[in-house]
């Protein structure tokens, strides 16, 4: 497996592995194929990076900026994090979040925030936080990882594209 940044040619696997990957998700909006589009044309994709197998792209990480009402600076959106369903299970999503998360903290990111599954992001070091809001998520489903400096407090926003629909 080979976890590389994103190329034009990327694209079309991008958006079709995101769609797949997200299909059956109980409480997916089925846009995250846009979101990552929309981060893309505001220039706000900071971390776009693919696993390839075989020559095949197989998966994808995005991470943008958020903004958070503390005031602190720095601080980046985890997502989508997408892996083509047939090869689910076998470390492609790891592997993308801890490359994403290297890349990030070589930008001078002093944390990440994601909405998702405790379970499965606990094993980078993200946790629920009372600290941080996001109107609308489940406080167990917001998660943190501060990277350096001080951990953030208070309402989290992220960037427009994550209101895309198409």
């Amino acid at each position: 497996m080979i976890i590389r940044t994103e190329r034009e040619t990327d694209l079309p696997a991008i958006a079709l592995i995101t769609q797949a990957a997200f299909a059956t998700e109980p409480h997916s909006r089925h846009t995250e194929q846009f979101i990552i589009a929309a981060l893309r044309a505001a220039g706000a994709l900071r971390v776009s990076l693919v696993a390839e197998v075989d020559g095949q792209v197989v998966g994808h990480v995005a991470f943008s900026p958020v903004t958070l009402s503390d005031g602190s600076a720095d601080w980046y959106g985890v997502g989508p994090l997408a892996v083509s369903p047939e090869v689910q299970n076998r470390g492609i999503g790891t592997a993308l979040m801890h490359a994403g998360l290297a890349a990030v903290r070589k930008l001078g990111g002093q944390g990440c925030v994601l909405v998702g599954d405790p379970a499965f992001y606990a094993r980078f070091g993200f946790r629920a936080t009372p600290a941080l809001t996001l109107d609308g998520v489940p406080p167990e489903n917001l998660l943190a990882l501060t990277l350096a400096g001080e951990d953030a407090r208070g309402r989290v926003t992220f960037h427009p594209a994550f209101a895309a629909e198409a």
